[in-house]
């Protein structure tokens, strides 16, 4: 019997030794130019993300403000306003401003037809004129000159040309000279130059000799008819809410404020906020002394007849007094509520269009979820909170635009990760059986890493002997052609058993049995492959170089070796490659160059032996070696047909 050379090696990775072909990667990762053909592949698949991910980013922000500059989604966006408004709920109504409504009481209990006579309408002024109030904001419209009754012979005398018509609009007149320049007339009626008519006559005209203004009632209507705003002037002519303003604080309201647009009006609540009291009261002077002095009063019609109710930001349906009441108080205290800013407005929705795509290019799907819905929850803190500031966000561009686009970069990497695995699957496909790539790629994480574990597992190192010698002898291309028959027939003895190819290391293979996935006979079928690679797999490619005259063939080492070993891809985003690491690998690799000068081409360790869940009978015991590193000493085996005809040494175990 030959003696088995006692040295150790050390194995640090795939073993390399001297003069012999490397391939440093595992056979998954091996590629053109050396370069890992997974990491290649994810490499793509992470360009082809960075790239969708950009384009999703920039066309929802695009198109969002696209959107924005053109108001598509107007209505949507202020129903988002009229929800800010409920929010922060009904504020207390200043004091200062009081409603005269013509309600239904009124019509009831002066038992008069409108239009009611301008005389009713004087003595109303009147009584709240004695009061010295801030001003008397009019919401009744008197452009055409009373009508007349018919005559006694039955003719329709013209509008005012009667006496009673001119009785009813001298006390008209009278009442607003009397009170003092403190009354603003509403109107809807201009024309080109911003004049109106008062009584059938020059409207500003007639207003200023006895001390009066005339005002628009127009506020701008947004879609669906609601009213939220309030200008600056309308048709030319101050509106209601400025004049108003500028008589009760004696003080002239700068254009400037409004910046050429209409203002929000800050409405404190539903309709019915603010004190109101009936028209036919203060007609009849039944109402408390000192309720206007020093008030805002806005008199105007509310009974549904008359059909000056309204939508707005805090009701379905407010009437004309009230709206205009809010709309003074708005201007009276410097237009509170103001929006943010275009500028400001795109920027945000700038930031929400790609913080999702952005972040998706590291982050996977949870991740990608949990960052919008914080993003969508404080939007919409924020939103609120610049509400009750005083500052009106775009609500509905922003959110849409995150919607829109983590919905995109959701889908980009549901596409690219199922990409990526398809090409991971047929790159994979290669090197472990078939069956166990779905088991493999559902274990990976989510960058197709495969997680570190710790497997019992048996480790398979061979070696083809005097191949380097052998390739001096031939062209490149012909070494390569030997080298790619033998590797392809070990390859499919691996595999065909279940094995995970783990390196090329020139003519050497590295392979694993029961990782990374869990088989409870990976020592039978590695020593199976083994076996295979023996008796079958050795002699036909032996027989395949006869052919070609390229010599008898080679013998070949195989080193198995079982137990405790952590597999997993090791290396960085740009280079991974699956490996095995461990004692029971350092082991497999150093019985693998025992072989060497000896008849035993295949030697496996006793775990391996103990491992075995059906021991073939032909196994023979070799020896116990003392290998570096290791204190106890390691029992080899082989198989019978590498045992010399003396029946060869018996473990220590079974001897006397």
């Amino acid at each position: 019997m030959s003696p088995i050379p006692r040295f150790s090696v050390t194995y640090g990775g795939p073993v390399v030794l001297p003069g012999r072909p490397i391939c440093a990667h595992s056979p998954a990762s091996c590629g053109w130019r050396g370069h890992p053909v997974a990491s290649r592949a994810r490499f793509g698949a992470q360009r082809l993300r960075r790239l969708l991910l950009a384009i999703v980013g920039v066309s929802c922000v695009a198109l969002s403000i696209g959107a924005y500059e053109s108001n598509l989604g107007r209505s949507l966006e202020l129903s988002t306003v009229n929800t800010r408004f409920q929010i922060r709920g009904r504020q207390p109504p200043p004091r200062d401003v009081v409603l005269v409504e013509i309600d239904a009481t009124s019509f009831d209990e002066l038992g008069l037809r409108w239009p009611f006579p301008r005389r009713v309408h004087g003595r109303v002024i009147e009584n709240i004129a004695r009061e010295h109030p801030k001003v008397i904001a009019y919401d009744v419209q008197f452009t055409e000159a009373s009508d007349c009754p018919p005559s006694a012979s039955g003719s329709q005398p013209p509008a005012g040309q009667c006496p009673q018509a001119r009785k009813d609009e001298e006390a008209l007149l009278t009442a607003l000279n009397d009170a003092g320049g403190r009354t603003v007339m509403a109107t809807t009626e201009t024309d080109a130059r911003g004049n109106t008519r008062f009584l059938g006559a020059d409207g500003n005209a007639l207003l200023g000799e006895v001390g009066s203004r005339s005002a628009s009632a127009l506020l701008p209507p947004d879609p669906g008819g609601v009213l939220r705003r309030v200008g600056y002037s309308a048709d030319r002519l101050k509106t209601l809410a400025v004049v108003s303003s500028e008589v009760a604080a004696a003080r002239r309201v700068a254009p400037k404020l409004f910046d050429g647009r209409s203002a929000w009006i800050d409405f404190y609540g539903p309709g019915g906020t603010f004190k109101s009291v009936s028209f036919s009261k203060i007609y009849s002077g039944s109402f408390p002394r000192g309720l206007f002095h020093n008030k805002v009063v806005v008199v105007g019609p509310s009974a549904p007849s008359l059909q000056d109710v309204h939508p707005t930001s805090t009701s379905s349906q407010m009437v004309g007094a009230e709206i205009q009441a809010n709309a003074i108080e708005t201007v009276m205290r410097g237009l509170p509520l103001g929006s943010l800013g275009s500028w400001w407005e795109i920027v945000l929705i700038l930031l929400m269009g790609l913080a999702t795509p952005i972040a998706s290019v590291r982050a996977g799907p949870l991740a990608t979820i949990a960052l919008a819905l914080a993003l969508a929850a404080i939007l919409t803190v924020a939103t609120q909170i610049a509400f009750d500031g005083g500052r009106i966000i775009a609500f509905i561009y922003p959110a849409g635009v995150l919607l829109a686009s983590t919905a995109g970069a959701l889908s980009v990497q549901l596409v690219t990760v199922a990409f990526e695995r398809e090409r991971v699957r047929d790159l994979f496909s290669r090197f472990v059986p078939e069956n166990v790539v779905d088991e493999v790629l559902a274990t990976a994480d989510q960058g197709l890493r495969l997680g570190g574990v710790q497997r019992e597992g048996t480790v398979v190192f061979t070696d083809l002997r005097g191949f380097t010698a052998f390739a001096e002898t031939l062209p490149p291309d012909g070494v390569i052609e030997v080298l790619n028959r033998y590797l392809s027939e070990m390859s499919d003895a691996i595999l065909d058993h279940g094995g995970t190819l783990v390196a090329y290391m020139g003519d050497g293979i590295m392979a694993v049995f029961g990782a990374p996935i869990v088989q409870e006979d990976h020592a039978d079928r590695a020593l199976a492959s083994a076996r295979e690679m023996l008796e079958e797999r050795l002699p036909r490619f032996n027989g395949w170089l006869e052919e070609r005259g390229l010599g008898s063939g080679f013998r070949m080492g195989i080193g198995v070796n079982s137990g405790s070993l952590m597999s997993g891809n090791v290396g960085s985003e740009r280079r991974l490659e699956y490996t095995a690491v461990g004692d029971a690998t350092n082991v497999a690799a150093r019985i693998e160059q025992l072989t060497k000068g000896t008849p035993h081409q295949l030697m496996l360790s006793g775990t391996t032996k103990e491992a075995l869940t059906d021991p073939p009978d032909d196994l023979v015991f070799v020896e116990e070696v003392e290998l570096r590193g290791r204190r106890a000493g390691t029992t080899i085996w082989s198989l019978a047909d590498g045992r010399p005809k003396d029946g060869g040494a018996r473990p220590p175990s079974d001897q006397a």
